[in-house]
């Protein structure tokens, strides 16, 4: 059995990442004051570390979603967003991480009158200070970032025209995300033929709390290149009588196309999208064969990291080095960067890191 410390230096590539849901407690608290958010239900940031928690603990994806008023309220300033994303950064190298995908929405921070363009400059001037201080360091680490619109609102065309305005600037790829119920991916299709005219890529949230529609309308209506969490798609597949599985047709076309799914563990465990770690669909998916990643979500909301992830995967549901190995390589072969850069990653940094971990915890 691998300890904490021994997975924490695996290399690790996040690609379903939230920058609003993965600040620290004292950033909260101390942004708080500078930006005079005064709605917080606790300045103390551990207590506030808990508070956010057990709300989103809840096993319900609205309840989930209200807690980041909080975290957008204190993220309306060129340098509050520029210091969240330096710290991401850094938060991130620490943990293993070599490659990340950071998701935001930019809309959701003009209420001081930030254009968005500039919310956008602050967090890819944040990615790059927290780059060159992390290689400084000997944690070299790669920060790309994937702008988000929100399905509850009318501004996704918007917001994909900017995140290709972006493109060979930091920004690789264009999302939607919100409550997903009463809200499918076909109501932004003016934005995703944007993405699609332009060449460029795009992930969608789906299969999360709504289900199989979702994650059809995801594919086959709007084309997206990566399934955001598509853990749902465990709905397609029927376990037999003889221990076998047969898979539905769209599990099928998922898997056989090798559409990524960025899978969260525990925060799909919070969100009552799976039952717990040890039962959670990643392992019959990672069984069958489909493109399984696996990634934090939230760090902040859900208390977790991708050490996390991964150690609970190996403690409770039984993964192996070489099966987190499988997952990583997943990640980067997911990656929204050109594929000679994903396979340099791959082949000069993720497999000798798995490598030489395996001689040395063997």
């Amino acid at each position: 059995m691998l300890t904490f410390d021994q997975i924490k230096i695996l290399p690790k590539a996040a690609i379903h990442d939230h920058l609003d849901g993965g600040l620290r407690p004292q950033t909260v608290a101390e942004l708080a004051v500078s930006e005079g958010y005064q709605n917080l239900p606790t300045n103390d940031p551990v207590k506030f570390a808990k508070w956010i928690n057990d709300a989103c603990d809840s096993g319900s994806l609205e309840t989930y979603l209200e807690t980041f008023q909080h975290t957008v309220g204190v993220m309306q300033s060129f340098e509050s967003i520029e210091r969240v994303a330096y710290e991401c950064a850094v938060d991130h190298a620490n943990d293993g991480v070599v490659y990340a995908e950071i998701r935001f929405a930019p809309e959701l921070h003009q209420h001081k009158g930030l254009s968005l363009d500039e919310i956008v400059s602050a967090v890819v001037t944040g990615f790059a200070r927290g780059e060159k201080d992390m290689a400084a360091a000997g944690k070299p680490i790669v920060m790309r970032t994937l702008l988000t619109a929100m399905r509850t609102a009318a501004r996704s065309t918007e917001i994909a025209q900017l995140a290709i305005r972006w493109r060979n600037r930091g920004v690789v790829g264009f999302d939607i995300a919100g409550k997903e119920a009463g809200y499918p991916p076909s109501r932004h299709l003016d934005a995703f033929d944007e993405i699609h005219r332009a060449n460029f890529h795009m992930t969608i949230h789906a299969g999360e709390a709504f289900g199989l529609p979702s994650i059809w309308e995801a594919v086959q209506v709007c084309g997206a290149d990566r399934l955001g969490h598509g853990v749902r798609i465990i709905d397609d597949i029927k376990k037999l009588p003889d221990g076998t599985f047969e898979l539905g047709e769209l599990a099928h076309y998922v898997r056989d196309r090798r559409v990524p799914l960025e899978l969260c563990p525990v925060s799909n465990v919070h969100t009552g999208a799976a039952k717990s770690i040890a039962e959670h669909p990643i392992t019959i998916l990672t069984k069958l064969g489909f493109r399984a990643t696996v990634n934090t979500d939230n760090r902040l909301m859900s208390q977790t990291s991708m050490s996390n992830e991964m150690y609970l995967l190996h403690t409770q549901a039984g993964f192996t080095i070489e099966q987190l190995r499988w997952l990583t390589i997943n990640g980067m072969k997911s990656a929204f960067i050109p594929f000679d850069q994903r396979l340099a990653i791959i082949n000069d940094v993720v497999k000798p890191g798995y490598a030489k971990a395996i001689v040395e915890f063997s």
